[in-house]
């Protein structure tokens, strides 16, 4: 027989109960608490021989803090932290705050990171309580218009130190740079978000610029690389990978003179495949593909010459636009082959993805798959 017959009616704002979430959420707080209550044993039984004068336990349990919720990617999980009361004299008191569980934190990691994503993609700040609740549940609380603002702020605050960061005390070798366009939250003018991405002589990649640049000029370039060289790029980079863009090439070329040139081959590629036809495009798109992951520059060239004998007397303005940068697209193989395929385009492969497995004996202050012993697998020397 039903505990009750109260019939019980749909939520008026739209949510409607869903017992697989409630199960997650009943899971989660469970394996809080014990994650919890496991850090606060550890504490008690470190101090459990610590005795006050009249033998009395100094370190003791002393009830739980007021429950609160936490923000999570399935929605808000109650917990509550236990309190431990420091029976000794002094002002060395011992206090209890879980590290899994930081005091004052109301929203997890993950939904940090997925506000600024909303705000990029053009949720206004007004909507986010809106947005949020149809994606974490109608108790999405203590994200509001006001919160948001406030979090912007510091987004700010981080962006702008980010950007003066000194970059001098490493040696970048390659640079990879594009322009990104935005849809939303740009003025009316057509503006994009130039990137340069560079990588050390160990094959560690990092973000080195990110600014606003009008039509991807040369003067918004050149503000951007001899930004670079003030904050420590002072030597030139070995190898520079971006597409056709002419503002980046002669702002290149006045900043950093004896950098060579790689087209990418993403980006040329696409330009190729749309002077071309529907119908062949996917048996181009291979033989093209053949010319940049051939094993030997010799062997590229030879894929080279037979895409132009292929398909050059009948769309020779495809072809043009592939041997206009013959050179520039084929640089690539002058460099180490292990890294070749990942300096052919600016697709964001992952450079370090073929390193070596760290072997023991790690040379100090060098990167994973570095080591003291073998100190011959690198990037070309400077």
């Amino acid at each position: 027989m039903s505990e009750t017959t109260i019939t019980q009616l749909p939520d008026p704002s739209g949510f409607s109960s869903d017992p697989f979430t409630d199960v997650l959420r009943d899971g989660a707080r469970k394996l809080i608490e014990q994650a919890i209550h496991a850090e606060l044993a550890t504490l008690m039984n470190a101090f459990s021989k610590e005795k006050l004068e009249d033998g009395r336990a100094r370190l003791v349990r002393h009830g739980h803090l007021p429950e609160r919720e936490v923000m999570t990617g399935i929605g808000p999980v109650p917990v509550k932290v236990p309190r431990v009361r420091d029976r000794g004299v002094g002002e060395d008191k011992i206090t209890f705050t879980p590290s899994i569980l930081p005091r004052y934190l109301r929203r997890a990691k993950s939904v940090e990171e997925l506000l600024p994503w909303l705000y990029l993609k053009g949720v206004s700040t007004g909507d986010f309580t809106e947005a949020l609740e149809a994606l974490l549940g109608p108790n999405a609380k203590g994200l509001s218009a006001k919160t948001v603002t406030r979090l912007k702020a510091d987004w700010w605050t981080d962006y702008e130190a980010w950007q003066k960061r000194d970059l001098g005390n490493r040696r970048f070798l390659y640079i990879w740079a594009d322009g990104v366009y935005f849809k939303p939250r740009m003025a009316e003018e057509k503006q994009c978000v130039l990137v340069v991405v560079g990588a050390d002589e160990y094959g560690r990649k990092e973000l080195l610029a990110m600014t606003d640049g009008f039509r991807e000029s040369t003067q918004s370039w050149r503000e951007l690389l001899l930004d670079l060289k003030r904050r420590g790029l002072h030597r030139d980079p070995k190898l520079a990978i971006g597409d056709g863009a002419l503002g980046f090439w002669t702002a290149l070329r006045e900043v950093f003179a004896t950098t060579q040139e790689q087209r990418c081959w993403v980006h040329k590629t696409m330009n190729v495949l749309n002077a071309m036809p529907q119908s062949i495009q996917a048996k181009a798109k291979a033989h093209l593909h053949d010319i940049w992951q051939a094993e030997t520059k010799a062997k590229a060239n030879t894929a080279f010459d037979f895409f132009v004998e292929t398909y050059g007397v009948k769309w020779d303005k495809a072809v043009a636009k592939l041997v206009k940068d013959r050179a520039a697209l084929l640089t690539f193989y002058d460099f180490p082959a292990e890294r070749a395929q990942a300096l052919a385009s600016t697709s964001g492969r992952q450079i370090r993805s073929k390193a070596p497995s760290p072997p023991s004996g790690t040379a100090p202050n060098a990167p994973r798959g570095v080591s003291a012993e073998r100190p011959d697998w690198q990037w070309p020397s400077s």
